[in-house]
């Protein structure tokens, strides 16, 4: 009989590298660590060691992806400076742009959420109804509950859709801001 040696260590989380790779080229969404190493029935600590082989080959070499940790999770993301001929691939100018008021609106959200229409409009100083339908439609920000106070409006925070769009893990990697 035949022995076959065994795989080395380095070799296994190459093996496992390219699985992981497979798993997030196919997703949709970010996926956490541990929703990977529940996938490929693994420690959580050789999906770290097999995602930090993976992506240090985006990173040493030209290439049209990255892999990046958003929004709670690892993705596989093109590179921007393709960004053009990737939209004429799937037959769009590019991405959906904000509006300036769209983004001071978001920004205000972000920084205070949860927040209430009337304190977002309180802090701009214009009315932000069909905005914040805009916003919600794109899925950048949620309905996160109801004030306690008189009316019980409605409070507004960001999604995951938000943090993967602006390339953040969570909502505290945010720059500073200033006092809104």
């Amino acid at each position: 009989m035949i022995q076959r040696p065994e795989t080395s260590d380095s070799e296994q989380t190459a093996r496992l590298a390219a699985q992981l790779e497979a798993l997030l080229f196919v997703s949709r969404e970010p996926l956490p660590q541990g929703r990977l190493a529940e996938l490929v029935d693994v420690a959580p600590a050789a999906v770290r060691e097999a995602l930090q082989l993976l992506a240090g080959r985006y990173v040493g070499e030209a290439s049209g992806i990255h892999l990046v940790e958003i929004a709670g999770g690892w993705r596989l993301l093109t590179n921007p400076e393709f960004s053009d001929a990737v939209a004429q691939l799937a037959g769009r100018k590019g991405r959906d742009r904000l509006s300036p008021a769209a983004l001071e609106t978001l920004a205000v959200v972000a920084y205070k959420q949860p927040a209430s229409r009337a304190e977002i409009e309180r802090i701009r100083g214009v009315g932000v109804g069909p905005i914040l339908r805009h916003l919600l439609e794109l899925d950048l920000i949620k309905v996160a509950g109801r004030d306690e106070g008189l009316g019980r409006a409605l409070l507004y925070a960001t999604t995951r859709a938000f943090l993967d769009r602006f390339g953040l893990k969570s909502p505290k990697d945010l720059p500073a801001s200033l006092e809104l």
